[in-house]
């Protein structure tokens, strides 16, 4: 029997040049960082050099680009570029900030308030028990959620860790003691509605989250509760330009992998976009 190892698109495969939209910087800032865990894990030799490496890990992060079809491109293997991808995120991951220092770098800053809020990742449907816990009866769909913080510019400063999308942001952020934290450091952070009863500390001491107002049916707002809403609304604007940012990263579009990565890939992500950011 005749073994067959061509490619399902046939042995004539066509391979084009397509642009990517992210600075060199960026593209030679990974590439160093990978060339220095192959120096320091001893790896003498890969298919391509740290450069290319680098620029089909971006591919497939900014573009969400097949593994198949830039293996193709390149002369390498599908599941080299799979693994290629995830020694990258895992690197890039490392990197990302934890929340109490990234509370300390704002303070020492001079800073008061930084920006809080919560999105939706979608992932595919799965099935089985897996399936329910990650729907969102929010959103109306499946998905991880993901806590922020930004500073007010809008600049990410930490995520979370991704969890199931049937999980309520107060839930998560009290996993997290965002509140304590805000208070170790003196700050205070604004957030939506939907973080309402978040901070249940004393009523005499300042509070670390800052809500507007929610009408009840048989408690309308009052004008000035309204102006109030109005006005944190816009300074809290600037964290949908942070997730903004992020959700750039086009394999963020919908998750097709295992969620329990999603952590690393966000916080990859994360240290990417400052990069991009502040160039």
């Amino acid at each position: 029997m005749k073994k067959n190892n061509s490619s399902v698109e046939g042995p004539d495969g066509l391979v084009y040049t397509a642009r990517l939209p992210l600075s060199s910087a960026t593209l030679h800032w990974l590439a160093g960082l990978i060339r220095g865990h192959l120096k320091k894990i001893g790896s003498r030799w890969r298919a391509l050099s740290a450069g290319k490496i680098a620029a089909i890990v971006l591919a497939v992060l900014r573009c969400d680009q097949r593994p198949g079809d830039l293996a193709g491109g390149n002369g390498i293997h599908r599941t080299t570029v799979t693994r290629w991808v995830r020694e990258a995120v895992g690197l890039l991951a490392a990197r990302a900030p934890r929340v109490d220092r990234a509370l300390k770098k704002i303070t020492r800053t001079g800073g008061g308030v930084v920006l809080l809020d919560g999105t939706l990742v979608r992932t595919r449907r799965r099935t089985g028990t897996q399936n329910r816990k990650n729907y969102s009866g929010k959103h109306k769909h499946h998905g991880l959620l993901v806590i922020a913080l930004t500073d007010d510019k809008g600049r990410l400063l930490w995520v979370s860790a991704a969890r199931p999308g049937r999980t309520s942001e107060i839930t998560a952020c009290r996993h997290d003691k965002l509140t304590q934290k805000l208070r170790a450091a003196g700050l205070g952070a604004i957030a939506d509605l939907g973080f309402i009863g978040l901070d249940d500390s004393d009523s005499d001491a300042d509070p670390a989250v800052i809500t507007g107002y929610k009408a009840a049916r048989n408690r309308p707002l009052t004008r000035g509760q309204k102006l109030s809403n109005k006005a944190l609304a816009a300074v809290r604007a600037p964290v949908e330009r942070g997730f903004a940012h992020l959700k750039n990263w086009r394999v963020l579009g919908k998750i097709r992998t295992d969620p329990k990565w999603a952590t690393a890939l966000v916080r990859a992500l994360l240290v990417l976009t400052n990069r991009e950011v502040a160039r």
